[in-house]
């Protein structure tokens, strides 16, 4: 494809006409409504550039549409899909349950499909005419979480040439979709919905939708301080690890990177104030440390988004670990897991039976200038399920939760355990534990053990390096 790309200056404008009209076919025009003239593809802007100049930024941007357009057909986003739901079980999303009641014993042996178009509308297949109130719900809530995928023509990353993560930001983009739905249950509850085919006539729909938005642009694809979860905050704040614009990211490290980025917004936003993040060290919860993270000088407390890295395997998942992962998916504090397949990051939310619904962050639409009055939110909204066969998921993972008070922590702690233990195991080996102590404590006793353990260990630490960077695919 580079050979392609960096052919004559006149075959990239041939294909520049082609791929262009091609592509913006696919995207509707709420998509890029929000958006200056000079962010739209195939517009031309004057520019006092000299020929050298434009004929880069011509060729970048022809490598952008044409890795674009590559990807959204790799990822089915340009195709017709169904997604099935058998009536026969429950279909449980972030610990809401949902399920389809037939009518009939006939009716029974139906599946309730969503019929999805390239644009990600979603229709009433004609096979499912019993859509009862059960599955209706499933859809308003699986459209109200937030979906935030890959950009294009936003700013460029600090130090790089990139104005697209088209083909390396998928991790990050799935830790920011953990993120914003620990972001909706802070500051609109759990029940909160998106209902945009609804005018909003009170002053609660007012202020949710004034949340609702503000969230959104905590996440907008640029590199101002009003935007602290954006794509451009994240890759600087990785710079500091030796991490750059275009590196690959495993679940760890982005969950560090949120921890980091909620840390350092609380600062500037006082919204955010009230908001903590504690990240598991070494599949361990430090309650010395929660507390730490949590309580203030008057004992009163934070709510808290624990963060918690997992290995559930070697080279493929753990078959064991299934029914734990499915099982924290259904409680209701759950904000969803990170993680995906081999080389392809995904944003877990729920599941039926053995399959995983997830958000998918590889389609990539053009960035929303998210400070423009009245923005469109259609493109940060997917009304496309898709499922996964658990079988399938990488091993390494990160799981979510929220946890509002102090209270919650604590019945969290109580509730969680029995799930964390496989069934039918000989010796029990829980997905994480709960810890009296600190972690900086621990990690001094281990500076003391033998050097054969440290060298253990620190083997399985690059182990784990080297995993990470292998973890996706650039084309």
């Amino acid at each position: 494809m580079n050979g392609q790309v960096s052919t004559s200056q006149e075959r990239l404008g041939g294909l520049a006409t082609t791929t262009t009209s091609w592509f913006t076919s696919l995207t509707t025009s709420d998509h890029i409504s929000g958006l200056p003239e000079s962010a739209i593809l195939g517009t031309e802007v004057k520019n006092p550039l000299s020929d050298t100049v434009l004929g880069t930024e011509a060729d970048s941007k022809m490598k952008t549409k044409l890795l674009t357009m590559w990807h959204n057909v790799k990822y089915g986003w340009t195709s017709k899909l169904k997604t099935n739901f058998s009536k026969e079980s429950p279909v449980w999303l972030l610990g809401a349950s949902y399920h389809k009641t037939a009518e009939s014993p006939e009716a029974a042996s139906e599946a309730v499909a969503f019929d999805t178009d390239s644009s990600g509308d979603i229709s009433i297949a004609e096979d499912a005419t019993n859509f009862d109130e059960g599955m209706e719900g499933f859809k308003r809530d699986f459209v109200s979480r937030l979906w935030l995928t890959y950009r294009r023509e936003f700013p460029i990353l600090n130090g790089s040439t990139f104005t697209s993560d088209c083909g390396w930001g998928c991790m990050l983009r799935s830790g920011q979709m953990m993120l914003a739905q620990a972001l909706v249950c802070h500051f609109l509850g759990r029940a909160w919905r998106w209902r945009p085919d609804q005018p909003i006539r009170t002053d609660q729909q007012f202020t949710d939708e004034s949340k609702h938005r503000m969230i959104i642009k905590w996440f907008g694809d640029q590199p101002a301080t009003q935007s602290p979860f954006s794509i451009h905050s994240l890759v600087s704040l990785g710079a500091s690890t030796g991490k750059r614009a275009g590196d690959w990211y495993g679940p760890a490290s982005v969950a560090y990177l949120l921890g980091q980025a909620v840390g350092a917004a609380a600062s500037r936003h006082d919204e955010l104030e009230n908001l903590s993040v504690y990240v598991a060290q070494d599949c361990a919860v430090y309650l010395d440390d929660v507390r730490r993270c949590c309580e203030r000088a008057d004992g009163s407390w934070k709510s808290l988004v624990l963060l918690v890295p997992l290995r559930l395997g070697v080279e493929k998942l753990n078959a064991g670990y299934g029914p734990c992962l499915t099982a924290l998916l259904s409680l209701d504090i759950c904000i969803g897991v990170i993680g995906g397949r081999p080389r392809h990051s995904l944003y877990f939310i729920g599941y039926q039976d053995d399959k995983l619904i997830h958000l998918d962050p590889h389609y990539c639409q053009e960035a929303v200038d998210v400070w423009k009055h009245n923005f469109s939110l259609a493109s940060f909204h997917c009304s496309s399920p898709r499922k996964m066969l658990l079988s399938k998921m990488d091993p390494s993972c990160c799981v979510g939760f929220y946890l509002h008070d102090k209270k919650s922590l604590e019945n969290f702690i109580k509730i969680v355990e029995p799930f964390l233990i496989p069934p039918n195991q000989k010796v029990e080996y829980p997905m994480f534990l709960f810890c009296e102590g600190s972690g900086d404590e621990m990690r001094r006793g281990y500076e003391e053990l033998p050097s054969t353990i440290t060298n253990l260990e620190q083997n399985i630490q690059s182990d784990d390096v080297h995993y990470e960077c292998e973890e996706f695919e650039f084309l």
